[in-house]
């Protein structure tokens, strides 16, 4: 069961990423061109989210408590990284 929640934390933790690279109000600000659509957003949402919402539906609780743990460190460590720097690379490496 270990294996699975942090496969589940871990497949979460790639949507939020990549819901952050696409992020259009994060991206304009930074200079760089438009992110992801509105769809696309959604299906980066909804695949972070499904992994919990299997966890929850076979009644686990500390496996689900985990996941949800584990999402929310690396969301925020997501976010510390785009905050220290990263748009200043890109903006660098743009022009």
């Amino acid at each position: 069961m270990t294996a699975l929640t942090f496969a589940a934390t871990l497949a979460s933790i790639i949507f939020i990423l990549l819901l952050a690279l696409g992020d259009p109000k994060r991206r304009r600000a930074a200079g760089l061109s438009e992110g992801h659509g509105k769809a696309r957003r959604y299906f980066h949402m909804l695949g972070a989210a499904v992994p919990g919402l299997l966890i929850a539906l076979t009644g686990d609780a500390a496996m689900w408590l985990i996941w949800f743990g584990g999402c929310t460190v690396g969301g925020w460590a997501i976010a510390l990284w785009f905050a220290s720097g990263a748009e200043a690379s890109a903006r660098k490496s743009k022009g």
